[in-house]
C-alpha cells in the first residue's frame, strides 16, 4: 500500500532528517531510499513485498542538451514573472496520467534525472537546473532535479537559489554543512526514478510522491513539496529542513505514473 501521507515528525528515525539518521551515507537526492530498502531485503532473506515486479532498471540513454534552452516555448503563464529567456506553455493543469513525450534522462553525477524540453528544465546554470513548466509536470520535474542535485558540489548554490528562503532552508543548509559532498565521477548509482504521483497540486504549491527503484526488485517512495515562487518551482522543506516525507517500502508501481514501459 502507498504512502500517500506526510508523516513528518515522528519518533522513528525514518523520520528525521534524512542527513542526520544514523549510518546512512549522503547520496545522490532520492537514492538514499536505496539503503533502506537494502537494510529491509537482507533482513526478510529476500522476502519480496506483494507486487513487486522485476521491471528492468531504464535503459534510456543520457541526452547532453544545450546549455541554455532559452527562448519563448509558449504562453508562459498569463501574468507570472518569469526570469529572462524563460518562457514555457502551461496550458495543460491536469495531474499528469503520463510522461512527456520528449521525456529523457540527463546525466547529474553519477545518476540519471528525468528532465524534458517542454516541461523542464529549460536552463542549465551549472548545478542549477531550472526554468520549469507551471503545470503539475514542471512541479514533478523540479522535484527530481532540485533534489537530486543536494549531494553534489554546487548543492550551497542550487539552495540559495532553488529552495524557499526560511527556517526550512536555514536547517537545511546547516545539516548538509556536515556532510561530504558526493563524488561526480565513478560507479553509477544502483537503481533509479522509477515513476512518480501528483498528491496534491494548485498554482502555489505542489507535492509529488517519487518511487524509486531498488535491489531486488523492491520500490520505495517518498514525497516532495515544491512552492511557486519568483516564476519558478523550488523546493519547500519543512522548518525542520526535512526535504522527504513518508518514506516507504512499496509492493510495485501500481498508482504511479512510470517513467519506462
Amino acid at each position: 500500500m502507498l504512502n500517500s501521507g506526510r508523516s513528518r515528525g515522528g519518533s522513528g528515525e525514518w523520520e528525521q532528517p534524512f542527513w542526520q539518521q544514523r549510518g546512512w551515507i549522503l547520496s545522490a537526492g532520492f537514492l538514499l531510499v536505496l539503503l533502506v530498502l537494502a537494510v529491509f531485503t537482507m533482513a526478510t532473506h529476500d522476502d519480496k513485498p506483494a507486487g513487486a515486479a522485476a521491471d528492468p532498471t531504464p535503459t534510456a540513454t543520457a541526452t547532453k542538451d544545450d546549455d541554455d534552452h532559452s527562448g519563448d516555448k509558449g504562453s508562459g503563464g498569463g501574468s507570472d514573472t518569469r526570469p529572462a529567456g524563460c518562457r514555457t506553455d502551461d496550458k495543460d493543469q491536469a495531474k499528469p496520467a503520463k510522461v512527456p513525450a520528449d521525456f529523457h534522462w540527463k546525466a547529474d553525477g553519477t545518476g540519471l534525472v528525468p528532465v524534458s524540453k517542454t516541461s523542464g528544465p529549460l536552463k542549465y546554470d551549472g548545478p542549477v537546473w531550472s526554468c520549469f513548466a507551471h503545470t503539475p509536470m514542471g512541479a514533478v520535474l523540479a522535484a527530481h532535479s532540485i533534489t537530486d542535485h543536494l549531494s553534489y558540489p554546487g548543492w550551497r548554490t542550487v539552495v540559495d537559489r532553488q529552495v524557499v528562503p526560511g527556517a526550512g532552508r536555514d536547517a537545511l543548509i546547516s545539516s548538509r554543512s556536515q556532510d561530504d559532498d558526493k563524488p561526480t565521477s565513478g560507479k553509477a548509482d544502483a537503481g533509479g526514478y522509477a515513476g512518480f504521483s501528483v498528491l496534491a497540486y494548485n498554482k502555489e504549491e505542489a507535492t509529488v510522491m517519487l518511487l524509486l527503484r531498488g535491489p531486488n526488485a523492491a520500490y520505495g517512495s517518498a514525497s516532495v513539496s515544491v512552492r511557486w515562487q519568483d516564476g519558478d518551482w523550488k523546493l519547500a522543506p519543512d522548518a525542520d529542513g526535512t526535504v522527504y516525507a513518508g518514506m516507504a517500502q512499496v509492493g510495485g508501481t501500481k498508482g504511479f505514473v512510470t517513467w519506462e514501459a
